[in-house]
């Protein structure tokens, strides 16, 4: 048994109140401010969850759903860039309809409680051509992102523009926006002029004359129209962001493509997933965390953490969903308060009408899918619903948690990245409660399943002895000590809190689950127990202790002595993984089901691709019956849950493909394929360097190929697709590349000895929606 200990103590945070210049009231009175940790709302803690969703890159008529997909997420701000040369490709020409119709992006927003920091530039890059200026303005003779008055003209006029967009809707109107990013990486990155030769060979400035720079921008705003309570500028890498004045937003990828256009071969492993201390002054610079300020003095607010990453060119990679949650834990153990996911939603980059594609060349042309959480065509992947188990806890328990002080066991600065042999451990806590988070993820490095080790966690006037832990490879978890629940307090438990809830009878119901290769137990202080029940299983007292060994469907009813009683459920991995919580007809209520929930005030659908059944458990029960796309479906007692079992009767979709080669394919797809389907989603299986597909010879996608399946969302092009079908192209990977160049005319030919590509398999996946009464 391998033993580990971390001495907390009887740790307390110091909190008071920071940014004066952030804060502001809205017309009811609610009011935006800070303390030196955290963002709070009317006085209280408020626990930010952003989650990055570029509108323009996206079609318009979905935008809804996939807000409401990320507040079921649980995504509470969601930041949006303003691309400039989405909206004045052509100089004086601004453009706001349809998939740039900022304000309508916002009012959705404001429709589904969901708070909005607009990002508007001028520079802003997001892989976006020459970082989402306009290609005129390199014809111009100022410097950019300076403050030569020629350039700052300019500026006004786009902010002007962008004012007219959110006047009213801002957070002193009662509006959403409750903040404006300024720049981005000012003084610290570029982008390639994407109109010159090459790649690089021309830049953009990185920015000059500092924080006089950003200070002027934030005035511009402000004479603009864009008067919020909160003013962000991005702090890594030596970005200029006066603290006084804006909060400084941090984050962390842990996948570079952008390496590899200097001289790197091999990516490193990074120290991104090693516990570090953000805010308590222990080591002023870490890795990717060099403040201008005192640590402590600032929330550690993250506007840019890996939500996913896209594929450049010379690298190609299939993002690990496991390194997702793994870096969030890693940041809110580290003091983060204030989570901030880039991006959260994959888009498409729209076309330009002076010039075909606005992305940045080494990234593919249309997609900017990013391996995100939801994906480009508002595919939904398992980083969502591991992301989504962390966001309900952080939700549910802000007020207390957000208090909690980062204590950490080990030296970080000693540590390994490739050390998978010792156990990576801190805890936050107040007092003598808190979580243990552990993490057992590391990017570029083979893991493996850790077992037989034990954790002690000494406070001042107790030891709490995790003993005979165990945890998969590429998991993390998050254990709670001394936690109260009520009367009843839990010393600790080997399970993951995600939330509670307290039903009509105002009795709580808490939801642990079990983290994948751990062995659950809970152990709870007898001091205040009257009564214990467990539905299987046995329970052990030993030493004024109640233990009580965990199994899957296992529900504990403790009884205090006051007569309180508390519900403690216990799910898998994989129930939490279907886990939702929402509020239907005024009543907290846990969904669990494999399908998407979309909840849009009291009405729930259903998102699907099963074709035979969609299974729905609900707490506390919808009803004896419910009512799916006017079918009648009996409930069924399940435990705690009420199940119901939907069935599909849906039926696989025929596609007419055929192959020209090996790498070329029509398709054609039957208008009454789209009828009854809310999505068809395109997959396909190839090998070679870059898939690209047409209708009518017009590009409507491409995939740089990363061994992963090509997904293509089919309803947005129905019309098109239905009348000229589409042609999919897999341009070949080559091996001894020549440029033959000896003519003694004018002319140059590649020749390769090798060429691969093929089409491997081509089908559709449609997804169904349906709508529940009860």
């Amino acid at each position: 048994m391998r033993e580990y200990n971390i001495n907390v103590g009887n740790v307390k945070k110091e909190i008071y109140s920071a940014l004066p210049n952030l804060k502001g009231k809205n017309r009811d009175g609610s009011e935006i401010s800070f303390t030196n940790y955290y963002m709070e709302v009317d006085g209280k803690p408020f626990f930010g969850i952003s989650g990055e969703f570029h509108f323009s890159r996206y079609n318009h008529e979905l935008w809804e759903d996939e807000l409401i997909k990320m507040k079921m997420g649980g995504i509470n701000i969601v930041p949006t860039y303003v691309f400039w040369n989405h909206h004045e490709e052509v100089e004086g020409n601004f453009e706001w309809e349809g998939d740039k119709n900022l304000r309508r992006f916002i009012e959705l927003c404001k429709k589904h409680s969901l708070s909005v920091i607009i990002r508007i530039g001028p520079f802003d890059h997001g892989e976006g051509r020459n970082g989402g200026l306009p290609d005129w303005l390199f014809g111009r003779p100022f410097e950019l992102r300076s403050n030569d008055e020629g350039y700052l003209c300019y500026v006004r006029r786009l902010y002007k523009e962008i004012g007219k967009q959110v006047q009213g809707l801002l957070f002193k109107d009662n509006g959403p926006i409750i903040g404006t990013q300024l720049e981005n990486e000012f003084q610290h990155a570029a982008a390639p002029w994407e109109l010159t030769t090459g790649t690089s060979n021309e830049w953009i400035p990185g920015g000059r004359d500092g924080e006089s720079h950003i200070l002027t921008l934030k005035q511009i705003a402000k004479d603009s129209g864009i008067d919020t309570p909160i003013y962000t500028a991005t702090g890594w890498g030596g970005a200029i962001a006066p603290a006084d004045e804006v909060l400084p937003l941090w984050g962390g990828y842990a996948y570079w493509p952008w390496i590899f256009y200097g001289d790197v071969e091999e990516h490193p492993a990074t120290p991104n997933y090693i516990f570090r201390d953000y805010h308590n002054n222990q080591v002023p610079e870490t890795f990717d965390f060099e403040p201008r300020y005192k640590p402590e003095s600032l929330p550690f607010a993250c506007a840019e953490m890996m939500g996913g990453m896209t594929v450049f060119y010379n690298y190609r990679f299939i993002l690990p969903f496991e390194s997702v949650d793994a870096l969030s834990s890693i940041k809110v153990a580290g003091g983060c308060n204030f989570l901030g996911y880039y991006v959260y939603h994959g888009g498409s980059n729209p076309k330009g009408k002076k010039t075909p594609f606005l992305n940045e060349t080494v990234t593919p042309k249309i997609s900017y899918d990013y391996q995100a959480p939801i994906g480009e065509y508002g595919q939904v992947r398992e980083s969502y619903h591991r992301l989504k188990r962390q966001h309900l806890f952080y939700q549910q328990y802000a007020d207390s948690f957000s208090k909690t002080k980062t204590v950490l066991a080990q030296d970080f600065n000693k540590m390994d990245p490739k050390d998978v042999e010792n156990i990576r451990y801190a805890v936050r806590a107040d007092g003598n409660s808190g979580f243990l988070y552990i993490n057992n993820f590391q990017d570029h490095t083979e893991t493996k399943d850790q077992t037989d080790f034990s954790i002690s966690v000494q406070l001042e006037d107790e030891m709490i002895k995790y003993d005979n832990l165990s945890l998969a490879k590429d998991e993390n978890c998050i254990l709670p000590f001394n936690f109260n629940m009520g009367d009843i307090c839990l010393s600790y438990s080997t399970t993951q809190l995600i939330t509670d809830i307290t039903t009509k009878d105002n009795e709580k119901v808490y939801f642990f689950y079990a983290p994948k290769g751990m062995r659950s137990r809970y152990v709870f202080d007898n001091k205040n127990i009257k009564e214990v029940q467990v539905t299987h299983g046995n329970m052990e007292k030993k030493d004024n202790k109640v233990i009580i060994p965990a199994a899957e469907g296992d529900m504990i009813i403790l009884v205090s002595k006051d007569g309180e009683k508390i519900y403690i459920c216990t799910l898998t991995d994989q129930q939490s993984m279907n886990f939702w919580k929402t509020t239907l007809k005024g009543e907290e209520t846990i969904l669990i089901t494999e399908a998407n929930v979309l909840v849009d005030h009291d009405q729930l659908r259903l998102e699907s691709n099963n074709l035979e059944q969609v299974t729905l458990k609900s707490f506390p029960s919808l009803s004896d019956k419910i009512m799916v796309n006017q079918e009648e479906i009996i409930g069924n007692d399940q435990g705690l849950f009420t199940e119901y079992i939907i069935p599909s009767n849906q039926k696989e979709i025929e596609i007419d493909v055929t192959k020209i080669n090996d790498f070329k394919a029509t398709i054609k797809i039957d208008t009454q394929a789209f009828q009854h389907a809310k999505e068809l989603l395109l997959q396909i299986d190839y090998v070679g360097d870059i898939g690209y597909a047409f209708i009518d010879g017009e590009l409507i996608n491409d995939n740089y190929s990363n061994n992963n399946t090509w997904e293509i969302g089919l309803k947005r092009f129905q019309k098109d697709i239905s009348n000229k079908g589409m042609y999919v192209y897999i341009s070949p990977l080559k091996e001894g590349v020549i440029v033959k160049s000896d003519s003694p005319m004018a002319a140059r030919t590649e020749i390769s000895k090798k060429s691969i590509a093929e089409i491997k398999s081509i089908k559709v996946i449609p997804v169904y929606e349906y709508s529940v009464t009860y």
